[in-house]
Order: C-alpha cells, then structure tokens, then sequence
C-alpha cells in the first residue's frame, strides 16, 4: 500500500488566490451588463409632458409593471400575416379606428399618445351607471386558416360591433408565432376581446358593455362571424361548429335599475344564461308581452345521458357507447316568466301532478273546477282526467301565453292519449277560456260586490297555477280577493297552490327573511273564517334542485279524511276515478296512494320554522317527549311490576293501582298505549251494518268487538279525520270517572287554549298519533294508589 506521503509527492498543485479570483468574476459581471445596457433595446419613456399622472382625468397609472412575455411571440408587425386594412377611417401606421389616446406597438419605441377625436354624436346621453353586462363566447371546429388571419378576425370583430349597435373607437390585433391571432377592441360601451388557436380549430371571446342595449341578441352574429366551420380530415365535408356561452351582469346596480329578468339572481340567469356547461343553449322565444316577459329555452348539459325514451328512440343496445355520452341525448325545454322558472319538459308531469291530484282526490267528487294561471295547459291536462270533471274554468290573463305554448309547448297541452277527450286540453269540450286578471275577475264574479255572475255557481276545486307567494304577488296580500275565492267555492271547496322552496331547519322565524310575503299570505288563510283545514306538503321529483313545497286548503274539515286515507283507498280511488289512455299507459304517471302517504306529514322544517313563531305556539312544547321525565311501563326492565292490576270477584271490574311512586307528568304505559288499533268511521259503520243484516248467523263475535270499542276507543283530537282509536293493552282496566278531581292520569297534551286546534300546525300533523294516545300523571302519585282517568279523552 502506498503511503500518503509517496502519493502526495507524486501530485501537481497550484495556488490560487481567492481575491484575485473573487476580483475577475467582479469585473466579468460588470462589463457584460454594460456591453447589455449599450447594446440592447432602450425603452423610449414618454415624454414628460405626456406622462399621465395617477389622478389624471384619463385614469391611467404612472408607475409601470413587468410584463412576462406569452410564450408564443408575436410577429414583427401585425401586417405581416393577412392584408393591411387602408380604410380612410383607419389609422395608416397601424390598424386602428379612430385613434385611441395610447397605445403601444410593441416594437420599442415606447408608448404614442393621440388626440382624442371619438365622438359620440349625442347617442349616449344617458347615465351610465357602474354596471355592465359580460359576455364569454368560446366556438370549436373553426377554419385555421380564418383563426389565422388577422384581417379576416379584424373584419369580423368590426361587423360584430357594427351588428350589436355599439361603437368602434379603436382595435389592436397581433398575429402570434407560431400560429394565433389575438385582438382588442376598445368600444364605447367598453371592450371586445379575443384569442385563437388555429391548430386546434378554438376562439375564446370576451365581450363587456356598460351600455344599455342587451348583449343576448348578439351571441347568433358572434357564432355566425366567427364560427367559420373547419373541414373534417381528409374529407371536404365541414365539422358541426359548437359553441358555449355565458352572459353575467357586472358591477353594482341601483334598486330601481335592478337587472330584469337576466339578473343574477333570477333562475333564468341562475339555470340557463350564466352557466357554461351546456352541450345545448338555444333562445326559443324571447318575448315581451303586455303583462310579462316569456322566455323558453332549449338546454343539455355537456355530460347528459340518453333517457329510457331517448333508448327506445334510437334502439340503444347492451354496450353501445352513446350510453354515456350525450350524443342522442334530448334536450330539456325551459319556461320562464319574468326570469322566474314556470316548468322543465322533462319533469312538468311529476309537478302538475303533484299540484293538482292530491287536492283532487281530497275533494268527494269534483264536477267545477277552475285554474288560476296555468296558460302552458298541463293543469287543464291533469284537471281533464278525472271522469267527475264536468267544466275546467281558465282564468289567465296573458293571451299570448297560451298562443305560445299552443306553438313551443304543445307536449303540455296534449290530451290526444286520453280516451274521450280533444287532441289539445285548450280545445276540449269541457275547456273554457277567459282572459282576464284573476284577481278583479273573482272579485266581479263572486265577491260581495260582484255585479256579473260566473260561468258556474260554484266551484269544487280551484288551483294557482301562478307565482309562488314568496316573489310577493298582491294576489296573496288581498283580502278581498281571498273573500272572493272562498265565496266562489263549494261548501266542500278545496283550493291548492305552489308555494315555493320549502323550509329549512336554519331559516329565520317565518316572517322574516325572503319567506315572509309566504308567511303573511299563510297567516291571512289561518285567520280566514272560511279556512278549515291547511295541509302543507313537499315533492322532491318535480325538477327543481331542492324540493319544492305546495298548500292544499279546505273550506270543510272533514276534508281530512280523504286527505289521511290510506295508500291503498287512493290507489282505489284513482283506479275509479281516473280515465284510461289510448296507449294503455298508467294514466297518472307519479302520482299514487304511497306517493300522497309521503304528503300526510310534513317534513320536520315546517314545525321547526313554525315553532319560530312569535308568541310561540303551545302545542310546540309537545313536539318530543321529555327527557326529563320517566317512562312508567307495566314492567320496568328487570321484570319488576310498576302496576297491579285487581278484579272484583263479584263484578269482574278490574282496577289497576301504583306499585311505584310516580311523579307528575310521568308517561303512563306508553308502550300499551302505543299499541292502539286505529279504525275509521267508515270501518265501524261497516261493522254496525253488518249486525243489523238479517239472515247472517251468529254476530255476536262482531257484536262483543263493537261493544269493546265503544269502550276502550275514543276518537282523534283532529277535527274531520274521522279516526277512532281502540286501547287494547293494560290501560283498558284503568277505571274512568267524570269527577275531574278524582282523577291522576289525563292526556299528554292538554286541549289547544283557543278550544279547537289551530287549522295549520305542522307540530299537530306531524304528531297526531301521539297527541291522541299518551297518558301522563297529573299529579304525584304515591304507591299502593289506584289509577284513575277521566271518561272523556
């Protein structure tokens, strides 16, 4: 092994001195940014006398910022791809109409300031407020050889503001390499923007005004100017140009301006203008009419799938790829009214349904009936179906709403598949149109001052197909009107509406927030001496995001007892009610006895937004049991008896007696009570008949069961349920007595304080089984005390 030393000694070295090399690296860096500050471009400053100072009256900044170059660069001069444009209102040094104040070519020489030559003429006098409207444009499959020229896309740009009634002041294009085109326009009203890829057959657009005219009309010129189609490859057929699009309100409006119906928070902006996820966006009608703005629109989203019909349509088999994608997918129709969504084509009929049927099948047998609104036909469809229909009565006051959806709504009006009836709803023999304001219509026809008589003396069911009372029509606030209403129906009248997006557990008290105008017209009902019973429900298949809430009134309680019947008495009823179709098709498509079971109860936001109320309701105390108190069961969980029952050997009378300490407002045998039969006044009236049939043998088994419900059974607390619940556990020996004082148990919860239950209360419809059977202590019971109730419950 060598020794460090002999491997040293066969090694050259040589000394460098740090300073000197520290002083050649110095001198190197500075004379290579001198050779760059001599050789290289000089930015040509503007002049002082034109330097725009940051509180000039053109608003422009002095202080200047880096600008990181695009990575594809821009060609010398615009000029250079595509002809110069030599129009004697263009500037001849660059492309420009009516020169702009600065501009800056990009080639060095710094910034060139112009006088400001534009002139308005007077067009625009008007205030121009810090608002605009914004619209993106991107369009596909475009010529490259259009995408890349700069006069050709100058052109265009020029037109497309001529065409949209705006002012050119001035436009800056530059051709990009190694393809591409981007410009600017600088308008009057603002500016038009946009960027091209020719290789990939793409233009993106941007254009923003803060003028008055609508950009909406704009977007077919956009299309049409710079939607040059492409040829496919290796074929000389052109490629399907496709567009997307969306349009915005910009800036900060006052509230008397507002934004319309394209207003950011209006659905149609929400749903159909604004987004940019469409495959489909296409304007069907546009209209404003005497009484309303009417806008339909055709729609699919980028990532739609073909529906079952769309399958049958096309004969989709196992594995074909256009299951997933869009291709034969068919578009979804849009109606709104003043910006406000009315109706989706492919979930009209789960919404028509739900509005009309469960009001229907609550009434014994509509014969009259009339609509409020409904002018796209789909009430009157629904109405028509019921055999016991003799008149459908149309109150809509806008005649071109009808004239409309006769032309681009027909599906909604088609009756052509139910038996008996004409090919449009409009046209049936039963169908009767008149075109009046409903409001002054009723109040002419039926209010106490009416001086014309209406078409039918009254009728049995009523149905708004109008707005919602949350966007605050002055049809809900009218007292008069709701005079004219209740006195234009039956004895057994029922009306039903739409009342808009439903509660949730984190709003406000009722008459607070965006649902008060629901709330006061809610409240105006609940005062009315006419209303009698109000069943509010929700449907989460009608096409909206969120379910969606409707009101069914009654002029009559007994009305509930349709309204709670069972699944299988509506399923009876529809099947007997209904007509057939050519098709053989169901006649009602959503709508069934389990689908109305789903509308008995109201979801728990109604009472928790209820309970909100200021005073706060009594019955709202009752909504759970108390945790606070025990559960006093025949047995306690270790087997041990909390109750003795006795019999009188001689009588037979059965008592039971306390074997525990209970204290007040404990819940008495709540799993025996819980065990309650509930039968209706139809099923004992059966059971009655039935013992006085002659000729049927023994009865007495019927005889002795009737014998015990009358009883053991009491009736339910709500008015017009017509329900009779029948004890069959251990609180049927508790001894009853009409001596108040005598008693120790009574109902869980007490009678309302106005002596009847209020005519809406959620807490009553969610909780009536419970309301009806639980028995507390009314007082401290002690052990070895008998247990008493009262005769009346």
């Amino acid at each position: 092994m060598a020794s460090p030393t002999s491997s040293s000694s066969k090694s050259k070295t040589h000394t460098v001195d740090v300073r000197v090399f520290l002083a050649i690296i110095i001198t190197a860096m500075a004379l290579a940014f001198g050779i760059g500050v001599v050789v290289g471009p000089t930015p040509t400053p503007i002049p002082a006398s034109d330097t725009l100072a940051s509180s000039s009256s053109d608003g422009i900044p002095n202080d200047t910022e880096k600008i990181t170059n695009a990575r594809r660069q821009q060609t010398k001069h615009a000029t250079e791809i595509g002809k110069k444009i030599t129009n004697v209102d263009l500037n001849e040094k660059h492309v420009n109409f009516q020169q702009p104040v600065l501009e800056d070519f990009g080639d060095g020489t710094g910034a060139v300031k112009y006088d400001a030559t534009a002139t308005a003429d007077g067009k625009y006098d008007e205030e121009h407020l810090p608002a605009g409207q914004h619209l993106l444009v991107d369009i596909m499959n475009v010529e490259a050889a259009f995408l890349n020229s700069e006069t050709r896309l100058a052109d265009a740009m020029v037109e497309s503001v001529r065409g949209a009634g705006l002012t050119m002041l001035s436009y800056h294009c530059h051709s990009l390499l190694p393809a591409g085109v981007s410009c600017v326009g600088v308008l009057l009203e603002s500016h038009i923007s946009f960027h091209t890829w020719p290789d990939e057959g793409v233009i993106t657009l941007d254009l923003f005004t803060c003028g008055p005219k609508p950009l909406l009309p704009v977007i077919k010129d956009l299309e049409r100017l710079f939607g040059i189609p492409r040829n496919k490859p290796n074929s000389e057929e052109k490629e399907e140009i496709l567009s997307q699009w969306s349009h915005e309100l910009r800036g900060f409006r006052n509230s008397e301006s507002g934004g319309g119906h394209l207003d950011n928070k209006s659905d149609l902006a929400v749903w159909v203008v604004s987004p940019m996820i469409f495959g489909i966006k296409k304007e069907v009608v546009s209209i404003n009419t005497e009484h309303q703005r009417i806008d339909i629109w055709e729609y699919l989203p980028k990532e739609s799938t073909p529906s079952h019909q769309d399958a049958l349509d096309h004969n989709l088999q196992e594995g074909d790829p256009r299951w997933l994608t869009s291709e034969i997918a068919s578009p979804d129709v849009f109606l709104f009214l003043d910006g406000a969504i009315q109706s989706m084509k492919d979930s009209e009929k789960e919404f028509h349904e739900t509005l009309v049927h469960p009001a229907m099948f609550t009434h014994s047998k509509p014969k009259n009936v009339a609509v409020i609104g409904g002018g796209e036909g789909s009430t009157v469809r629904e109405l028509l179906k019921h055999e016991s229909v003799e008149s459908v009565t149309v109150i809509e006051i806008d005649s071109m709403m009808i004239d409309i959806a006769r032309e681009h709504l027909a599906y909604m009006s088609d009756c052509s598949d139910i038996e008996g009836l004409a090919d449009s709803c409009f046209d049936d023999e039963r169908t009767n149109i008149i075109n009046s304001d409903a409001t002054a219509w009723f109040k002419e026809h039926y209010g106490p001052e009416a001086t014309n008589k209406g078409p039918v003396p009254s009728f049995d069911v009523i149905i708004l197909d109008a707005f919602d009372p949350k966007q605050g029509s002055e049809m809900y606030r009218d007292s008069k009107f709701l005079d004219a209403l209740f006195a234009s129906m039956s004895a057994d009248g029922i009306f039903s509406l739409h009342v808009g997006n439903p509660h949730t557990i984190h709003d406000p008290k009722p008459d607070m927030g965006v649902y008060a105008p629901r709330e006061e017209f809610f409240q105006l009902l609940e005062s009315h001496p006419s209303t009698a019973a109000m069943m509010v429900y929700e449907e989460a298949h009608a096409g909206f995001d969120d379910p969606h809430a409707f009101l069914t009134v009654c002029k009559d309680a007994e009305c509930r007892s349709n309204w709670y019947a069972s699944t299988e008495t509506i399923d009876d009823e529809i099947y007997e009610r209904t007509r057939r179709t050519k098709s053989e098709q169901p006649t009602l498509l959503h709508f069934d006895g389990a689908t109305h079971h789903s509308y008995q109860s109201p979801p728990r936001a109604w009472e928790t937004v209820y309970c909100r109320r200021e005073p706060t309701p009594v019955e709202c105390a009752y909504r759970a049991l108390d945790m606070n108190k025990k559960l006093v069961e025949v047995e306690d969980d270790e087997g041990n008896e909390n109750f003795q029952i006795n019999s009188d050997d001689k009588s037979g009378v059965k008592s039971v007696f306390a074997n525990v300490d209970i204290s007040k407002g404990s819940y008495i045998m709540p799993s025996d009570i819980a065990a309650s039969v509930s039968l209706s006044d139809e099923v004992v009236a059966g059971l009655e008949d039935n013992i006085n049939v002659q000729s049927t043998g023994e009865v007495t088994v019927i005889e002795n069961f009737l014998a015990f419900i009358y009883k053991n059974g009491h009736r339910s607390r709500t008015e017009g349920i017509n329900l009779n619940y029948v004890e069959v556990g251990a609180t049927t020996f508790i001894r009853k007595t009409d001596e108040k004082d005598a008693t120790n148990v009574g109902r869980w919860v007490p009678t309302h304080p106005g002596g009847q239950d209020p005519v809406f209360s959620p807490v009553y419809d969610r909780h009536r089984l419970a309301f009806d059977l639980f028995l507390v202590a009314t007082k401290d019971i002690k052990a070895g005390e008998e247990i008493v109730r009262p005769v009346t419950f």
